[in-house]
């Protein structure tokens, strides 16, 4: 898989005012370390947030800028940090780094943690100066070694050079940062099931309100943020508002870049950095090469196995949030994948659902109960072996288990797809429906109405 901010053929030439993430990559895809992250410009954003800038005024500077999260859920990273409580006499307060990227189709944090680690701390860094956040840690993906390995090397020569610990820059502010690895679950990307593990608790998702911004890790005030999301704040703060804003296509309501990526058969496999309003169909065509000789594109997704299929005509979508919500679908981690004209999409969503029910936490019935009778449904209609009625079935899965009736975001996402495939292409959920027998009743299943 490559792993490049490099546009079409490499023609396309990363520079700061351009590509704010990805400039200071090396060509051989070897870890950016301090001396040549400090001579690429590194930490000056956070010398100059330390030295000339209010903590509010941080915060008032990033909300300006439009910045969204990068995790999937594009909440403005200004308004969130604003919920962060005020009174000063609160003197414990946390931040937590989203690094358990195990969205299926998604690898876009596990590069900048592997080749800029220095970029993650710096946005860090900033953000706990603005936060008022004594000490951060990074909640990191189990299977995630290298990033593990490169983090931790990154952090002690960040101490080493004053940068963590006490008294940073001589401002009085002290900050400690510790990389957490995880044990291995999807469920962990929810903010309050982070919040959990990290605690030492089953990663279940917590009731909010509150929300961790007033009662988070240990009961005490936290924010939580994507590693894509902190590290566009060094460049924001460094550039300015403006610059920012103007990095964006025309008619995209979202500010700045986003990496980006394509996956499947397609000729260019890999990822970039590239503006918001850009077109699927560049993303596809112009980056990814288009398909590889022998295949068609059948579907694709827009963003991680918890987003809707869309069909080819669906390419020239502008890839922002609302751009992608116009074709029925969300942006999530804007890393798309190509489905084939060779795959089944009843096996594909079968797979899709197996994964997505083996990571409930079990604590709500729709997704305790619901993604595994999807499962079972999906399986006996890849067999050939459905019953009439079994489609109604799923569809009134995707409604009873849609946004707002689970206690996360987890049931609504693993539902997306399935909706959205049977919507496209019913014909080949309909194949699996076995003849009714003249004299052989079908099994009776129970009908979901009204959903």
């Amino acid at each position: 898989m490559t792993l490049t901010s490099f546009g079409p053929a490499n023609r396309i030439k990363r520079s700061a005012e351009t590509h704010p993430l990805t400039w200071r990559l090396r060509d051989d895809g070897e870890a950016v370390w301090l001396d040549e992250y400090q001579a690429k410009n590194g930490y000056a954003a956070a010398r100059k947030a330390f030295a000339d800038m209010a903590q509010d005024d941080i915060v008032q500077t990033v909300k300006d800028s439009g910045l969204k999260g990068r995790g999937g859920a594009g909440f403005p990273t200004g308004v969130k940090w604003g919920l962060m409580p005020k009174d000063e006499s609160i003197n414990i307060r946390y931040l937590l780094c989203n690094a358990d990227e195990m969205e299926p189709n998604t690898w876009k944090d596990r590069m900048l943690m592997e080749q800029l680690p220095h970029l993650l701390i710096e946005g860090m860094l900033i953000s706990a100066r603005a936060l008022k956040t004594y000490r951060g840690y990074i909640f990191l993906r189990g299977e995630y070694t290298t990033a593990a390995k490169h983090l931790n090397r990154a952090v002690e020569e960040a101490k080493a050079a004053g940068l963590l610990g006490k008294n940073i820059l001589g401002s009085g502010f002290d900050f400690e940062l510790f990389v957490h690895t995880g044990a291995g679950r999807y469920i962990c990307g929810e903010e309050t099931a982070l919040i959990n593990s990290l605690e030492g608790r089953r990663a279940n998702p917590r009731s909010k309100p509150p929300f961790p911004a007033a009662v988070g890790v240990w009961g005490k005030p936290t924010c939580v943020n994507n590693v894509e999301t902190l590290c566009n704040v060094p460049a924001i703060i460094a550039d300015g508002v403006d610059w920012y804003k103007s990095l964006a296509r025309e008619g995209s309501e979202d500010m700045g870049t986003k990496l980006m990526g394509f996956s499947g058969k397609v000729k260019n496999p890999g990822l970039w950095e590239l503006p918001f309003g850009v077109t699927g169909r560049e993303l596809f065509e112009d980056y990814a090469g288009g398909m590889r000789d022998g295949y068609k594109l059948k579907c694709w997704q827009p963003g991680g196995a918890g987003t809707g299929f869309l069909l080819p005509e669906h390419l020239d979508a502008q890839m922002y949030a609302g751009g992608i919500a116009k074709v029925g679908t969300r942006m999530g981690t804007g890393l798309a994948m190509a489905v084939d004209d060779s795959v089944n999409m009843v096996s594909l969503l079968r797979n899709m659902e197996q994964f997505f029910a083996r990571e409930s936490c079990g604590f709500c019935t729709p997704c305790r109960d619901g993604l595994p009778w999807s499962v079972k449904l999906l399986m006996a209609i890849e067999n050939g072996e459905g019953q009439p009625g079994d489609i109604e079935t799923l569809l009134g899965l995707v409604g009873f288990l849609g946004p707002g009736k689970t206690f996360c975001a987890h049931a609504p996402g693993a539902v997306e797809p399935l909706g959205s495939a049977i919507k496209y292409f019913r014909h080949e959920f309909e194949a699996g429906i076995a003849p009714v027998s003249a004299t052989v009743p079908p099994l009776a299943r129970p009908i979901l109405v009204g959903a």
